[in-house]
């Protein structure tokens, strides 16, 4: 597995790739939907690449001076279950980390809290998304 920090259009296309085939054809999210205004070209993103295949991704974006939001963390089906996530949540961390951040902040489903927990983020539940596809909650990590 080769980690990239996404900074070619090519590269970026590996996570639109990804993010299309997991989850907006899965959970038949429109396109419209699954990429919003916080995917631009100075948008970074993380792609995971298994020999020329991209197999996971992640963004990260500044919401402050101190906080970074990282979110759409999507693994391919058929990758799932070999800790694939939990490797692209870490590179994207320590890329936030080096870019200055303080405070790394996603907005998780409610069935993948624990995914995040294991990483030591903390939810907080009374922050409930209501989105037009899933319901999410906020949850912080002190990088």
């Amino acid at each position: 597995m080769e980690i990239i920090r996404a900074t070619k259009t090519a590269e970026q296309a590996g996570a639109y790739y990804v993010r299309i085939r997991a989850m907006a054809r899965k959970h038949k999210i429109p396109l419209n939907l699954e990429f919003d205004e916080h995917d631009t070209p100075e948008t970074k993103y993380i792609v995971i690449v298994d020999d020329y295949l991209p197999v996971a991704t992640c963004r990260l974006y500044a919401i402050d001076d101190n906080s970074v939001m990282l979110g759409r963390i999507v693994v391919l089906p058929e990758y799932r279950g070999q800790g694939i996530g939990t490797l692209v949540g870490k590179e994207v961390e320590k890329w936030a980390k080096e870019l200055g951040f303080k405070t790394a902040v996603v907005e998780s489903r409610d069935n993948k809290i624990h995914f995040y927990e294991t990483m030591d983020y903390v939810a907080d539940l009374s922050q409930k998304i209501v989105g037009e596809t899933f319901t999410c909650y906020r949850m912080e990590k002190r990088l």
